[in-house]
């Protein structure tokens, strides 16, 4: 991994570290050098990723569990970067939205964002070090989609809240942005899209004809984690082929 991204011996967390995305993500600062924490609620996909990646160290958390996360991941810290991978994404139409749909989708995509992105960036603040932090929004926070009321509504708020951070944490050179991927090819993402007909009419939708890569998403949270976005604070980097645009 590039050496010139400066991560060695930085400390970082990766949240949703045990699958897909947020696996990759820690497996790359690793390999860059970063001394990572990655939490996950499934200790079994804690166990392989040390087997993969022995220099990583584990949280096994559930993140809707304030009380528990407040615990372990202040014990954990200091942390310098941070990426908030996290997600859970209940599909229902709009009217058969349940409480507990609705209740889980906020615990975990918007309050334990808010909620972690707290602890560590006051440890940052109490250690006077800069630092920068990643959250993984959706081209769902932009574009209303069928049967995402509840996702769409979260990552457009997380979108608005890592706005709100970046203004309120910049003062203490502290960088947040997001990154808004389209489809991912992720083991699930290839699963929920393998329809041909289902995924053509959104590909159908992007300019560049083809769904992200996990590398494609990995390469854009190191940059906007890394030195090389010193003056990017506040943004979103879309990661959709054009997908907006069209």
């Amino acid at each position: 991994m590039e050496a010139h991204l400066g991560f060695r011996g930085r400390r970082a967390l990766v949240t949703g570290a045990g699958k897909g995305i947020g696996r990759a993500v820690a497996v790359a600062l690793s390999r860059a050098g970063a001394r990572v924490t990655a939490l996950s609620r499934t200790a079994a996909d804690l166990e392989s990723l040390t087997r993969e990646c022995p220099g990583i160290e584990t949280l096994c958390l559930d993140l809707a569990d304030w009380e528990a996360v407040e615990a372990a991941v202040g014990a954990a810290g200091p942390f310098e970067l941070l990426v908030n991978n996290a997600a859970v994404a209940e599909l229902q139409s709009f009217l058969e939205v349940t409480r507990s749909a609705l209740q889980r989708s906020l615990d975990v995509n918007f309050g334990a964002v808010l909620h972690v992105s707290q602890i560590v960036a006051r440890q940052m603040i109490a250690q006077g070090v800069p630092g920068a932090i990643v959250n993984v929004s959706s081209q769902a926070s932009k574009r209303a989609l069928r049967d995402h009321a509840v996702y769409c509504s979260t990552k457009s708020a997380l979108d608005m809240l890592s706005k709100v951070m970046a203004m309120e944490l910049g003062p203490h050179k502290i960088r947040v942005n997001t990154v808004n991927p389209t489809v991912v090819m992720t083991d699930m993402g290839r699963i929920n899209w393998s329809d041909p007909q289902k995924s053509a009419a959104m590909i159908d939708r992007i300019p560049l004809g083809k769904f992200a890569e996990v590398d494609d998403v990995v390469n854009s949270i190191l940059f906007l984690l890394s030195d090389k976005s010193a003056m990017t604070t506040g943004s979103s980097l879309m990661i959709d082929g054009g997908f907006l645009v069209s």
